[in-house]
């Protein structure tokens, strides 16, 4: 449990570091523009518009 307490911080940087990395990866692979779609036909529904 002291390894935890000891690197709290660099840990937690590591993890949001890890995280922008796969968020890159999915936005260069064309995943933004799908989910993106994705949530606006969800939202479009719930209002009843579409």
């Amino acid at each position: 449990m002291s390894f935890w307490q000891r690197n709290k911080r660099r840990v937690w940087i590591l993890g949001v570091l890890a995280g922008a990395l796969f968020l890159a990866a999915g936005a260069f692979q064309g995943q933004f523009a799908v989910i993106w779609k994705k949530a606006v036909m969800i939202c479009l529904e719930c209002i009843g518009i579409g």
